[in-house]
């Protein structure tokens, strides 16, 4: 077959990528490597809706068994890449097989973080970013009763959210000082904390995990401070880091993320999109990682608009999204680093929205059960933070 396209990952992004380039009259070749042995799949049900409802695993992947096949798309899953060669335009997976390609484009997303304590390998303790994780998970779920989190984000909380919704107890440890600090403000962290608390989780914030305990499986937690937490399983969910290794290697420059241009290019016919992606924003006035599904859209669908022949800046307005119980959350927009907010609506109603500020300018708006706020706070973002304004 004549080396076209080959994408390393198979997930949103690189799924996206293979619509765009098809509609978009591309002839050649497209070959998608990926490490799991499913299609490309949703992942934000891995923490919510799949978890808890246990649906059938293709109840999760973004198109049909024969959609790809049918656009001729070909799909390596199960095996994944071992090393990229750029010299010679070649890809080499783990069980030795080598495929050439013209354009290369990295859509290998993000794992969990390093745990740097005693007992994190142990049995008992999981993680949460694959349909195999939730598959392990879900069984020990329903034997346990006692559940730590190590994390306040918004993936220990979605978990928490379900395992109070089947009558588990959950412990949430989290080293900040309030939840979702990374990603929100005082007054969004606090509606979720009391929102969380009202429905019986307890909370640990401010403290460190000292250890993991247990012999031959997890039987609970050490805090730093001393505390004890026994516990049947502990889930760590402390955020993710870039799979750019592969790209690390092959001396394209990284910094936890693949460094990109305004078009999603690393290299001459590299690209690299989604979550693994590192870019400059000219709205925010420096380099962002962002893990959503809005991000891997969107960089992919520039992407193909640069391989195509048609490159457009790709500089968007970010945007997120959590479910807990029957409370949404829509982030747009980055807040750190604000230095004025305002309140909209009064959270003891479960509906309003924040507005965050930096120099006088809006930056992010949080909303909470207020879907308008939500996007009519993308369009100002929008409008105030115009191109190449400073941060």
């Amino acid at each position: 077959m004549t080396a076209g396209v080959l994408i390393i990952g198979a997930g949103q992004a690189a799924a996206q990528l293979a619509i765009s380039l098809r509609q978009g009259g591309f002839g050649g070749s497209i070959r998608m490597v990926g490490d799991e042995p499913y299609p490309p799949y949703q992942r934000p049900p891995l923490s919510k809706a799949f978890l808890k409802e246990r649906p059938a695993v293709d109840s999760l992947f973004l198109r049909g068994p024969s959609f790809w096949s049918d656009h001729r798309v070909t799909l390596d899953l199960g095996t994944p890449a071992a090393a990229v060669e750029l010299a010679r335009k070649r890809v080499v997976l783990a069980d030795g097989r080598a495929f050439d390609y013209a354009t290369l484009v990295f859509a290998t997303g993000t794992r969990a973080r390093d745990l740097p304590v005693a007992g994190v390998d142990l049995p008992g303790v999981f993680m949460l970013r694959r349909i195999d994780d939730v598959r392990r998970l879900r069984p020990a779920l329903d034997e346990a009763r006692r559940i730590v989190i190590v994390g306040g984000g918004y993936i220990g909380l979605e978990v928490a959210a379900v395992l109070r919704q089947e009558g588990r107890e959950a412990i949430v440890v989290e080293a900040e000082d309030r939840v979702m600090k990374r990603v929100t403000g005082e007054a969004v962290s606090g509606f979720f904390e009391t929102l969380h608390r009202s429905r019986g989780v307890e909370f640990r914030l401010g403290v460190r995990l000292g250890a993991i305990e247990g012999s031959d499986r997890a039987t609970g937690v050490a805090l730093a401070g001393g505390e004890r937490i026994a516990a049947e399983l502990v889930l760590v969910a402390t955020g993710a880091r870039a799979n750019d290794d592969l790209a690390d290697a092959a001396g394209l420059a990284c910094e936890d993320g693949i460094l990109v241009n305004d078009f999603a290019s690393a290299a001459p016919d590299v690209y690299a999109i989604g979550d693994c992606a590192r870019f400059f924003s000219h709205r925010y006035g420096r380099k962002i990682r962002l893990e959503c599904v809005q991000n891997a859209i969107d960089q992919a669908k520039a992407a193909a608009s640069a391989i195509l022949g048609a490159p457009k800046r790709y500089d968007p307005v970010p945007w997120f999204w959590s479910d807990q119980y029957e409370v949404k959350l829509q982030i747009t927009g980055l807040s750190d680093g604000y230095d004025a907010t305002e309140t909209i609506g009064n959270p003891a109603d479960g509906r309003f929205s924040v507005d965050y500020r930096k120099n006088g300018r809006l930056i992010a708006v949080d909303s909470v059960n207020d879907a308008r706020s939500h996007m009519l706070g993308r369009r100002r973002i929008a409008a105030e933070l115009i191109e190449n304004a400073p941060a």
